[in-house]
């Protein structure tokens, strides 16, 4: 089964967002290989759900893909950050899927941590300039994450 991590700002949706919202919606990436990331989850894949741009950096737990292939309907919405003038309803530029909590972690496995149990060959995550909000992790990364929570 694919893994995959999810980029997050706490403050704009966290963890914690999603485990009382149930559902969401993952709306708003605007770069052109995460969004074929986001293309490429199926149903049922897992994803690593990262805080970033807080103090406490790292993975704070565990959400699945629920729907897949959605049209991002905040590129269309004038008043969102994330409009997209030229993108249409009859050529979307960009997509996202609905993600559900599983679970959160007892504890957040921190970024330095995962320096200390992983290369930036293994993790994407970890390599140097990497922007990305969406990205895949290998599934024997993933198991080995899975044991640091």
């Amino acid at each position: 089964m694919p893994y995959w991590l999810l980029k997050s700002e706490p403050h704009e949706y966290s963890l914690a967002d999603l485990q009382r919202d149930r559902t969401s919606l993952w709306e708003g990436v605007r770069n052109y290989q995460a969004r074929n990331y986001l293309q490429a989850m199926q149903k049922g894949d897992f994803a690593f759900f990262y805080h970033s741009s807080t103090q406490a950096l790292g993975i704070a737990g565990l959400a699945r893909v629920q729907h897949t292939n959605l049209v991002d309907s905040s590129q269309f919405e004038p008043s969102s950050p994330y409009f997209d003038p030229k993108s249409t309803k009859e050529n979307p530029r960009w997509w996202t899927v609905e993600l559900e909590f599983v679970q959160a972690f007892p504890r957040v496995i921190a970024l330095d941590t995962l320096r200390e149990h992983f290369s930036s060959e293994e993790l994407i995550l970890l390599r140097r300039g990497n922007r990305l909000s969406v990205m895949p992790v290998e599934e024997a990364v993933a198991k080995r994450i899975l044991r640091l929570k």
